[in-house]
């Protein structure tokens, strides 16, 4: 593993721990990659309730609630669509503290304003305001990915600290 997500995971979870926060993730174009930075830490069932890789539309739609006109409107890669996915969760999970990501990694998948690299994130905790941030990364789709999950770990810190 990364020793980058590594250091972020366990730093993640020990505050987590501590504070007794429970946390799941949403993950359409890290596909998985967030929870599974979390879950190479030994102990982590502790603070990692769950995931949903909600890679399609339909997923979205039947495992978060995303509601399907929303993506229709504005696209699956949009900070709509990132800001449900992350109500979604807290909806759904008994949780505290949630992250979602939807973009494009590349290498296709883009259109006219949203190009490869673009990345949506939601943070929120239960009970409390969603924020989202919109990053375009550069590489390739590995590239992408990996630096969409370093994001998503370091939002999930900050939101932890707070």
């Amino acid at each position: 593993m990364n020793q980058e997500f590594s250091d972020l995971s366990e730093t993640i979870l020990g505050i987590c721990r501590e504070a007794r926060v429970k946390l799941a993730t949403a993950e359409s174009c890290t596909g998985g990659m967030v929870a599974a930075a979390l879950t190479d830490i030994a102990g982590s069932s502790d603070v990692v309730e769950r995931g949903f890789v909600t890679y399609s539309n339909e997923a979205k739609t039947e495992l978060l609630g995303v509601p399907a006109a929303m993506i229709a409107a504005h696209g699956a890669v949009s900070a709509q669509v990132a800001t449900a996915m992350v109500q979604g969760v807290l909806a759904r999970a008994p949780v505290d503290l949630a992250v979602s990501v939807t973009g494009i990694a590349g290498p296709g998948g883009a259109t006219s304003g949203k190009p490869v690299g673009l990345v949506y994130f939601g943070i929120a905790r239960k009970g409390g305001d969603c924020r989202v941030e919109r990053h375009t990364f550069h590489g390739d789709r590995a590239a992408v990915r990996a630096a969409a999950t370093e994001r998503a770990l370091e939002l999930l810190l900050e939101a932890a600290r707070e």
